[in-house]
């Protein structure tokens, strides 16, 4: 009696097993599998109830059976020949998708770097001569020729139009920095090091064995915005003190690593809602890199990212250039002061 009862629940597994079988041949597009897999079933079933049929005392050819196992046997391994295909298949749709998203991603930066680039390019030729020239109009004028109420307005039109000039030059340099195109990765990052630590009460630690190295467009305008997320992150979240970072190059890959000691915070939960980390996992993902993060809260922040640059080092001999222009927008700041 045991026997009967599951030879009828190896019956009905079977024909369950048939139904999503069906189910499947218009889902997918090698569909001679499940077919395969479809008459499998149904030869197994037609076993079983041959099997049920001698048990209750009434003779089976073996031969029958034999063939039985035989074409479920060959049905089953010329299905899991085609299913193996099918996941090949679908591994390779997974890399062409990827390829696409990264393709796409790269081509919505470079549009994002250019869109940048021309906004810094009309501010600076446009509207930055304009008020260079609104300003030599103003010191046309004889101050001392004026009463004390003019003076006082002279005075403070002249203020306003020179903190317009630096603001300007800052939007310009924020949206397409100069120091990057012209001298690389390294300087642009100490660029911008400088400008945010005269901005902040925050001890910012800067080291690199990079000197005249050229990378790609695209790693250096990623990778300085990365850092400068970083930064700005720091400065404007984590209530830090000091931030450190280092920029080294070894063999093919590029390296940064990060650490601030802020109160920290949960990376995944950060990921998901914003501080423009996801923004930073794209970006390096764009370049076929890693970017890790680790915090806690209490603990600071320290994060790495790694670039392969194989094949897109290129040597510059500007620093001296860098060194000399530095000094005299330092000289100018000092001024203005």
């Amino acid at each position: 009696m045991m026997i009967r009862v599951l030879l009828y629940l190896a019956i009905i597994v079977q024909f369950v097993a048939m139904y999503y079988a069906i189910r499947l041949v218009r889902l997918t597009k090698y569909n001679a599998i499940w077919f395969l897999f479809i008459i499998g079933f149904v030869v197994l079933a037609a076993e079983r109830l041959l099997q049920l049929w001698m048990s209750y005392g009434n003779s089976v050819s073996i031969v029958a059976m034999v063939w039985c196992d035989i074409v479920v046997s060959v049905c089953i391994s010329v299905g899991i020949v085609l299913l193996d295909r099918l996941f090949v298949y679908i591994n390779r749709l997974n890399r062409h998708r990827q390829l696409t998203e990264k393709r796409i991603l790269t081509a919505v930066l470079r549009a994002e770097e250019k869109t940048r680039s021309t906004f810094s390019k009309e501010l600076h030729d446009g509207l930055g001569p304009l008020l260079s020239s609104a300003k030599i109009s103003l010191s046309a004028i004889k101050r001392e020729e004026l009463d004390a109420e003019r003076r006082e307005i002279f005075d403070n039109t002249l203020y306003v139009v020179d903190e317009a000039l630096r603001s300007l030059r800052e939007i310009s340099n924020n949206l397409s920095p100069h120091v990057l195109s012209d001298f690389g990765l390294a300087r642009g990052i100490q660029n911008f090091i400088e400008r945010s630590q005269t901005l902040h009460n925050v001890k910012i630690s800067y080291a690199t064995n990079l000197r005249g190295e050229r990378y790609d467009s695209d790693i250096e305008v990623i990778m300085y915005r990365v850092v400068c997320e970083l930064i700005t992150n720091s400065l404007k979240h984590s209530g830090c003190s000091e931030i450190r970072l280092s920029l080294t190059s070894g063999g093919d890959m590029l390296e940064l690593q990060y650490t601030d000691n802020g109160r920290g915070f949960n990376p995944q939960s950060m990921m998901d809602c914003g501080m423009g980390l996801s923004n930073i996992n794209s970006r390096v993902n764009s370049l076929n890199g890693e970017f890790d993060i680790n915090s806690s809260k209490g603990r600071g922040m320290r994060a790495t990212v790694k670039v392969n640059v194989r094949g897109a080092v290129r040597m510059v001999a500007a620093p001296a250039a860098f060194d000399a222009s530095s000094k005299r927008d330092k000289r100018k700041d000092k001024k203005r002061r």
